[in-house]
């Protein structure tokens, strides 16, 4: 008898999920099917399961292709059930490919092709729809976005849209979509929701006419060069019953989450300083040097070090002042910009030309919050005081890009929960936006005027 054995947690279960299992079954003679725990899913980065486990095991039981099911609940259980049970092959979809290759060593590995065209069929929950979403751009960040979306409960990434055709193509090639297309028109009868990782400039036209469209809209950073396109968009997506989400990823990580929320406790008292810093020394060729409209190092790394700053300081600054340091070209490869509060001071610090150290502090008049390099990866930070003895260390887990945790959340909203719209306000996304308006506006006229 040849044993097959396969895993996952067949959320929202699908006509995807029925494909696969039957593929599996055809692999051999006796099918076992792990469902993982809602837990272990957690633990791993899945987020946003739905249904209970009993639901998901009964689901898997009526395809009648399991001979036998089992719960996965911890790591390092597949290489254990594999010799438990004696089994010739270990297969998973091929969104998997060469994840389990280590499994090789204990039996037959095989991938198997996902099921492509499947939105109109899927079996979906009636108060959690599975949402498609379309991906706007072909560049890193979106490569980086489709792996991710696969750890998030409800969503299903099915399309991809670019001006240019051979790239989309050559992306939807890569990830197994359902479309590839230059069609935006085409591209939108596909999706319930877009994800756009195209270039700055691009953001809001393509952001307005989704939302015009009735389509929840997840954005990359900048969401906007202007503060008025930014209040247009909200107002759109008001006006349409739909999601607008800026997507900085610092926002919704758990650790970053933390951190904010410990510094309005009151633990280092009133905060009076905020200083955040992002740099990175890109190479001279890429867009982020070249373009001198929209590049540089404040419009590509600026919003994250305004975040912490908008959160913890307001949105409510006297005044902000731009120093840069420049490229021959105009851009700046490093950017200082200083706000002035009623309450305090706060300082963000980006380039793309000039490296300096990339850390977080707050400083309060109880004591201050260090979170070092990475702070916009958020895994570690310190609460420090003026006993240099006293220290309180905070830990978190920031998973694979940390992409997943936006999509989850975004995901949440669309569902009608606003309980975690508190992580990135509109308030705040204008905010940015308007600072944005400023700096650009500042660096025209330097350009102007010869400086």
């Amino acid at each position: 008898m040849k044993k097959v054995i396969t895993y996952g947690s067949f959320d929202l279960f699908h006509e995807g999920h029925y494909n696969l299992l039957k593929r599996a079954k055809a692999l051999g003679d006796y099918l076992i099917v792990g469902v993982t725990t809602e837990q272990y899913d957690e633990s791993r980065g899945k987020l946003n399961i739905v249904d209970s486990l009993d639901k998901r095991i009964e689901n898997v039981r009526q395809t009648g292709f399991a001979d036998e099911i089992i719960v996965e609940d911890h790591p390092g259980q597949k290489v254990e059930d594999v010799q438990k049970y004696g089994i010739d092959i270990f297969t998973v979809g091929s969104d998997w490919t060469g994840a389990f290759d280590h499994m090789k060593q204990f039996c037959e590995v095989v991938y198997l092709e996902r099921t492509k065209n499947i939105s109109s069929t899927q079996v979906r929950n009636a108060s959690h729809p599975i949402i498609r979403i379309g991906v706007v751009g072909t560049g890193r960040i979106a490569v980086r976005f489709v792996p991710e979306a696969k750890y998030v409960s409800g969503v299903m990434v099915n399309s991809v849209y670019n001006p240019k055709i051979e790239s989309a193509k050559e992306f939807g090639d890569q990830f197994e979509l359902d479309l590839a297309t230059d069609d935006f028109n085409a591209f939108m009868k596909e999706v319930d929701a877009i994800y756009i990782a195209s270039p700055h400039q691009t953001h809001y036209e393509y952001a307005k006419r989704a939302l015009e469209q009735g389509k929840h809209v997840l954005c990359e950073k900048p969401l906007a060069f202007k503060r008025a396109e930014a209040e247009e968009l909200f107002a759109i997506a008001r006006e349409h019953g739909v999601v607008l989400l800026e997507a900085i990823k610092t926002a919704y990580c758990p650790g970053f989450v933390q951190l904010v929320g410990i510094a309005k406790s009151g633990v280092i008292g009133r905060i009076c300083d905020v200083e955040a810093c992002f740099t990175r020394l890109t190479d001279p060729g890429l867009r982020e040097r070249t373009d001198t409209a929209y590049g540089g190092g404040f419009t590509e790394f600026g919003s994250h070090t305004l975040l912490p700053i908008m959160k913890l300081m307001g949105t409510n600054y006297k005044e902000v002042r731009f120093d840069s340091i420049k490229d021959e070209n105009g851009i700046d490869l490093y950017t200082k910009a200083s706000f002035v509060y009623d309450h305090g001071m706060a300082l963000s610090k980006s380039g793309v030309g000039v490296k300096s150290e990339g850390q977080l502090l707050i400083s309060g008049t109880k004591g201050y919050i260090l979170a070092e390099s990475p702070w916009w990866l958020t895994q570690y930070f310190e609460v420090r005081y003026e006993d240099p003895s006293k220290k309180d260390r905070y830990f978190s887990k920031f998973l694979g890009q940390g992409l997943r945790y936006e999509i989850s959340d975004f995901v949440y909203m669309i569902h009608g929960h606003q309980g975690r719209s508190y992580k990135f306000t509109e308030e705040e996304s204008i905010a940015i936006a308007g600072v944005m308006e400023q700096f650009l506006a500042k660096r025209e006229a330097e350009r102007r005027e010869g400086l």
